[in-house]
């Protein structure tokens, strides 16, 4: 896989808080191994948009992670609110996650990320745009029956 990085998502990482920093790249490693790890896809894009490091695909929708000064304790993995993804996320994952509204899963600082779990639904975002017409974006919908 491919991976163009603009310089200027470095400078964003060097200036998250200490307290952040480790979740903030911890984010962007499970973005990354995730990315190469993701059948079919061969380039990614770390850019900023909104100031916030962004990871763009061919096939998926645009996502963002970030900490912001307002909500201290907390950061977070942001979606295209219009898209089914945090919708879907909410279906599969209720228990899992924290979700603010149709845009983003956060996490709070102490709070140990379930990997296995964000891996997939990065994954999905990734390669949104081959899925979106799929029940629960291809996700097994005996697996929630089951639930």
């Amino acid at each position: 896989m491919e991976l163009t990085s603009d310089l200027k998502v470095n400078e964003v990482f060097k200036n998250y808080p200490k307290v952040v920093k480790k979740q903030m790249l911890q984010l962007r490693e499970l973005v990354l191994q995730t990315a190469i790890e993701t059948e079919g896809l061969e380039k990614l894009e770390e850019t900023l948009k909104w100031g916030e490091p962004s990871y763009l695909t061919k096939y998926g929708s645009t996502l963002r992670i970030d900490w912001k000064a307002k909500n201290p304790d907390q950061f977070a993995i942001y979606f295209k609110c219009t898209s089914k993804l945090v919708p879907t996320f909410k279906k599969i994952y209720k228990d899992k996650f924290n979700f603010e509204k149709n845009r983003a899963i956060f996490f709070k600082l102490n709070e140990e990320i379930p990997v296995t779990e964000l891996k997939h639904c990065i994954t999905l975002a990734l390669t949104y745009h081959k899925i979106k017409h799929l029940e629960l974006l291809g996700h097994d919908s005996q697996i929630l029956k089951k639930q």
